[in-house]
């Protein structure tokens, strides 16, 4: 079972994953709204749909005012979005995610697979963020870092720091990026995740210096164990 970006995000939250300020919207009038309660600098509206590569289907937009956030809802809501994985049919749009708009100064990839060859949790980075990790495993795998977890001990600091290290993270948020890879992992087992994916896993510029951000996010589920996750399971 997949969730939308909107539904993963509050899971995320949830185990103490930093996540962007946000809400969903129906309509245009919702996303105008929200920006009432958000008040940034700028927000970014989002299609919700299940699939990749919203941006470059217009399904992802920035905006300044609350005006050009229900100029932008307006029209991705209702639209047939058509990326790399919808096919030429696409998804329908029928919800935005409004949320503020972050400054980027370096993308991430941050994810979590079971690895059918070791029957084990496998945690993987590069600092290739915000392209698909497909194409990354298959042209540049050397740029993919991996930590297989031993279930008997679970994800200990040390493991998420190695990979932190890897990602040549700045040396005042290896502590963050720890606490948030630890956090992502008490979410995949936690609720019987099958995939979870950041990307990108944004290092932001914030008034204070730096920060760490879970600036989009995908979880998928093993259906045989929705029955323990009503919450979940509702989201369907």
């Amino acid at each position: 079972m997949n969730v939308h970006e909107y539904q993963a995000k509050e899971i995320l939250k949830a185990h103490g994953v930093h996540v962007p300020r946000g809400e969903v919207a129906s309509t245009p009038d919702e996303a105008e709204a929200i920006t009432r309660d958000l008040r940034c600098p700028m927000y970014v509206v989002k299609a919700q749909v299940h699939a990749g590569g919203r941006g470059k289907g217009g399904g992802i937009k920035l905006a300044q005012t609350p005006e050009e956030v229900r100029k932008h809802a307006e029209a991705i809501l209702g639209m047939q979005l058509v990326t790399h994985q919808t096919g030429p049919e696409g998804k329908r749009v029928r919800k935005v995610l409004i949320a503020e708009a972050n400054e980027i100064e370096k993308e991430l990839y941050l994810g979590m697979v079971v690895d059918r060859a070791s029957s084990r949790i496998t945690m993987m980075v590069s600092k290739e963020g915000g392209v698909d990790i497909e194409e990354v495993a298959a042209n540049r795998p050397e740029r993919i870092l991996k930590e297989t977890i031993n279930p008997e001990i679970g994800f200990p600091p040390f493991q998420a720091r190695r990979l932190a290290y890897g990602l040549n993270i700045p040396k005042e948020l290896i502590a963050k990026a720890t606490v948030l890879m630890i956090a992502l992992y008490d979410t995949f087992t936690d609720c019987d995740c099958s995939l979870a994916e950041i990307n990108p896993l944004a290092i932001t510029k914030t008034n204070g210096g730096q920060d760490i951000v879970a600036l989009d996010a995908k979880l998928s589920f093993d259906d045989n164990a929705l029955w323990r996750h009503e919450n979940v399971e509702a989201m369907r």
